[in-house]
């Protein structure tokens, strides 16, 4: 019990320095620069999502061609 107390003892207590210092507010940034980052984030949430789609067509492409050519192999034998 007193190490879990320690635990979070440690971590919070930098955690109370960090949130004093309170420096994300000196850069002044309004509500147009929260909007054009969001924008930013979409259009690459936008581009991930293709290319995810399409690395998986092609590992299952892959997958196919390696499972058709095993079971060539051994219909040889």
């Amino acid at each position: 019990m007193r190490a879990l107390i320690t635990t979070i003892i440690g971590t919070i207590a930098p955690a109370t320095a960090f949130a004093a210092a309170n420096e994300l507010s000196a850069d002044n940034s309004g509500i147009f620069v929260w909007v054009f980052l969001g924008f930013c984030a979409m259009i690459v949430v936008a581009q991930v999502v293709p290319a995810i789609l399409l690395a998986s067509g092609m590992l299952k492409g892959i997958v196919a061609v390696v499972k058709n050519e095993k079971v060539a192999a051994t219909s040889k034998s």
